[in-house]
């Protein structure tokens, strides 16, 4: 049997954790640092995701068969190398592959080098540069961070006078610090966007099933970028066409542009996709699973998750037939009132003994944090709660339902998640 270590504290690692505990293959887990949803199906232990050595050295002294990298910080500083070194086994990108989200020029760069469909762009380094640059240019356009940013370094500009605040903003005000020492300016896409997980073994790719993901704050797509206020799966408008196309042109070709470069890819592949009147295009990468994506996509795969990632690790991938329940799921954020910018904490939770033994509901903790008077809110996104249904509808009628199971004070959330489901 296995002891498993997961590294990373979000609603995405409590998504893998109960995917993990379903493994027949495991007996033991921890998480580091966890969360007090993780906690009751893993032994939490106080060592951050960015204490690279610290985490391999636990894992050596508890005989950790298999670690799951949970967050994109540590895999882009370089987490999977240290524990390779180690001669530990672990699942995700080393540094060299994990830049594919790192750093948004060399993930542009890459899909122009291998005709990779994606916006047109131009990358720069100097604020002045950019300013010019945007004098002549068609508007709405996009700006986006190089490096990491929480997934909140994308500005859409729809002027000049926005898209010149928006240089300000990333490269002098320096809003998300370095990442925005060099910036990308694309062109705005238009259409649905997708997200497509794939695990990958550095040669094979298999991508699961699709699902779409809402990062403003408010109802009607208004209000500020977030890291995601609600999920559904599978997306209605990812056909089966789509999918054909996105696998050759897209997934495959991604796996091997990287190979090619000497940067094998192991681990799990984001595509951030947008389907427009041209075809679908990439809008950006991850490496690793998607924050609320995984927390709708995980609980309806049927294989056993510790198998599909070993197979990643050893190269066998191409032998695994991942497969998918026929259903659908939703997943609706609870977050603090206040959020992405100022909120209040530490605010007592009740309602979460509501999901013990109800098969198909689901909550997954974000932002909490145990204390004595009991489980209480610890951050912007709270809780995931997720429902399955035989149909999108129906999944989003049971998760709505399930959100009122819980209070807390200063509970917000978006009430439209899924509405593009009442247009397929």
């Amino acid at each position: 049997m296995m002891k498993v270590l997961i590294v990373g504290s979000g609603g995405r690692e409590h998504a893998i954790a109960t995917s993990v505990a379903k493994s027949k293959k495991v007996d033991k887990i921890y998480c580091a640092p966890g969360n007090a949803g993780i906690a009751q199906l893993a032994e939490c232990v106080d060592i951050g995701a960015m204490e690279l050595e610290k985490l391999a050295d636990f894992a050596k002294e508890k005989k950790i068969d298999l670690t799951i990298i949970g967050m994109d910080d540590p895999l882009v500083a370089g987490v999977v190398d240290v524990f390779e070194e180690k001669g530990l086994r672990v699942f995700g990108p080393r540094k060299n592959a994990a830049i594919l989200e790192g750093s948004k020029a060399f993930s542009k760069d890459l899909m122009k080098k291998y005709n990779i469909p994606t916006a047109a762009y131009e990358t720069f380094t100097n604020p002045e540069d950019a300013l010019a640059y945007l004098e002549n240019s068609e508007y709405p356009i996009v700006l986006k961070a190089d490096g990491l940013a929480l997934g909140k370094g994308v500005l859409i500009c729809n002027t000049k006078e926005e898209a010149k605040n928006g240089v300000k903003t990333l490269m002098l005000d320096k809003q998300f610090g370095s990442a925005g020492d060099k910036i990308v300016i694309e062109e705005f896409m238009t259409g649905r966007e997708v997200s497509v997980l794939c695990y990958c073994d550095g040669t094979h790719i298999a991508p699961m099933t699709s699902a779409q993901d809402h990062k403003r704050a408010k109802d009607g797509d208004k209000g500020l970028n977030t890291g995601g206020m609600g999920t559904f799966s599978p997306s209605p408008f990812y056909t089966k066409e789509v999918d054909e196309f996105c696998h050759k042109f897209i997934y495959q070709a991604s796996m091997d542009a990287m190979k090619a470069e000497g940067r094998d890819f192991i681990g799990i592949m984001f595509f951030g996709l947008m389907l427009t009147e041209k075809g679908p295009k990439v809008l950006e990468y991850n490496a690793r699973f998607g924050d609320p994506e995984a927390q709708v996509v995980l609980p309806r795969m049927k294989n056993d998750i510790i198998e599909v990632m070993e197979a990643c690790i050893d190269g066998t991938l191409d032998k695994i037939d991942l497969q998918f329940e026929d259903n659908a799921a939703v997943c609706v954020v609870l977050a603090s009132d206040g959020y992405p910018e100022s909120y209040e904490k530490g605010k007592l939770i009740s309602g979460l003994d509501n999901f013990e033994g109800k098969d198909g509901y689901y909550v997954f903790h974000a932002g909490t944090k145990k204390t004595e008077e009991g489980i209480v809110t610890n951050g912007g996104r709270v809780l995931g709660v997720t429902a399955k249904g035989s149909n999108l509808k129906e999944a989003r009628a049971n998760a709505y339902k399930a959100t009122e199971w819980i209070g807390f004070e200063n509970k917000y959330k978006r009430n439209d998640i899924g509405k593009a489901i009442d247009e397929a």
